[in-house]
């Protein structure tokens, strides 16, 4: 992967943090003081002053306010006597999302500005920046360190590229040398987080927030956008869209406005939020303006900024099976609800992908999971299902009644595996194959019969925790009629 593969950038109104993207490509630091000027340094309180005012939310999903984050991390430095650590996350493990490295490559010293800024105000020992493997916007951040001087120390750490790394206590974890993977219990990063010292850790657009409000002052930040979210918001826009884009927004865009901007062919359905968002119906998403406010009056989530409309030429339940298929494979495997739950949803929903009768067993998978897990993937994982359910009710009526939507499955929510080389399909060989039935007993997850007794299983990439069940599938086929077949996907 490179920067290269990061979508094009683009803006509704005047840019913020894309300022300067259009004309340079990625600011330097020469680049960037000239389209963003200077900024004055701030005391811890003014900086909690300033997030206040400006409503300041984290922006990797959660939402959470920026000045309480602020609050728990100086209360616990005075409780412990102990210096804070600040830690930007810029990981972005979630396959949709490309806005935090979009800034990352093309905008790194927003990121390091706001980072430095509450340094500064919190006279902290360290910062440091988490980002994926992958290699987008290592070079960048790296190069923008170089020329320039930070309030402390700081340095770059690389995570797994997986959907868990991005997890706030899997990066504290991984800062540390431990285990990527989320603590398997609720511990606070502002009481004990990096080197065991309180923790500020927010996503990068976050920071690069604070950068753009610590220049412009409040007023001038808060003249854009909606009073009670204002300014804006990163979105990445993917999916069924002719034209994918990371776009900058003011909060209150109506969003089909950031939707035809990229082409976009809603169909039945889209994604809110990202792989633990909501699925929204076409008709909810004309009513809808960009806003945490907004997207909640239709039952949506504005989340970490992710807009995939589904269209109309792609099966919707093989496109949601492959995602719960993929979520179940990112489990840290340390809870039940995790370990054991999602991949019984995963198969639930699989099997009504395929045809099967089996929509209660979604929703008692899903129930199961639900409120259990040690961090939040099971909760999301059953809410992105579970909202599929709803919104293409149609289409599951479809597959149940053995009518199929007939479409076959795109891959138009992105998967990692589908992108490497070496992606594994099962294939049949049709004039070898009896109807033996075998395979569907020793992998049901993956293969059912349909109503002739042939086998039927998804057409796209098997995701790896699955390769050891079509294996077995294939050995015990007595007309060696299944197959793995591998081949370089694009």
């Amino acid at each position: 992967m490179s920067a290269s593969q990061v979508p094009p950038v683009t803006s509704i109104g005047t840019p913020r943090i894309t300022a300067g993207f259009d004309e340079y490509g990625r600011l330097d630091l020469i680049a960037h003081q000239e389209v963003h000027g200077g900024f004055a340094a701030l005391s811890s309180g003014e900086l909690i002053g300033l997030a206040d005012r400006i409503e300041l939310r984290g922006r990797g999903g959660a939402g959470f306010p920026f000045a309480r984050k602020v609050r728990a991390v100086l209360d616990s430095c005075r409780r412990q006597e102990l210096p804070p650590v600040i830690v930007v996350n810029a990981t972005e493990g979630e396959p949709p999302s490309w806005k935090d490295k979009a800034v990352l490559t093309r905008g790194p010293h927003l990121i390091l500005d706001g980072a430095a800024l509450a340094a500064a105000a919190l006279d902290a020992e360290e910062i440091v920046i988490g980002i994926a493997d992958d290699g987008i916007g290592e070079s960048s951040i790296t190069a923008a360190l170089s020329e320039r001087r930070m309030p402390c120390p700081t340095r770059i750490v690389t995570v797994p590229h997986r959907f868990i790394s991005g997890e706030g206590g899997a990066l504290v974890r991984g800062i540390n040398g431990e285990a990527h993977i989320p603590p398997g219990r609720k511990v606070r990063s502002s009481d004990n987080g990096v080197m065991g010292l309180p923790t500020l850790l927010s996503n990068a657009e976050t920071f690069s927030q604070l950068a753009i409000a610590a220049r412009l002052g409040p007023w001038e930040y808060n003249a854009v956008g909606i009073p009670e979210e204002p300014g804006t918001v990163m979105l990445t826009v993917g999916g069924s869209a002719s034209n994918p884009a990371v776009v900058e927004a003011p909060t209150g865009t109506p969003l089909m406005d950031v939707l035809n901007m990229c082409g976009a062919d809603i169909g039945p359905g889209l994604l809110v939020g990202g792989y633990h968002g909501k699925w929204i119906t076409a008709e909810a998403a004309q009513t809808v303006t960009i806003s945490r406010k907004g997207f909640a009056s239709v039952g949506g989530t504005l989340g970490a900024g992710m807009l995939i409309p589904i269209g109309s030429k792609t099966c919707p339940l093989g496109e949601v099976s492959q995602v719960v298929q993929y979520l179940a494979g990112e489990s840290a495997g340390q809870c039940g609800p995790c370990r054991l739950g999602l991949p019984d949803l995963a198969r639930a929903v699989t099997l009504v992908s395929l045809g099967g009768n089996a929509v209660e067993n979604v929703r008692q998978a899903a129930g199961v999971v639900k409120g259990r897990g040690a961090c939040s993937h099971p909760d999301g994982t059953a809410r992105f299902a579970l909202s599929a359910l709803e919104v293409f009710a149609k289409d599951v009526e479809a597959h149940t009644n053995g009518e199929g939507c007939g479409k076959s499955t795109k891959g138009l929510l992105p998967l990692p595996y589908t992108a490497e080389q070496g992606a594994r399909r099962l294939a049949v060989d049709w004039s070898r194959c009896d109807g033996h039935g075998l395979c569907s007993a020793v992998a049901p997850e993956i293969i059912r019969l349909d109503a002739n007794g042939f086998p039927a299983f998804p057409q796209t990439p098997l995701p790896p925790w699955l390769e050891n069940g079509a294996r077995k599938a294939v050995n015990v086929c007595p007309a060696l009629a299944l197959r793995l077949t591998e081949e370089a996907t694009k």
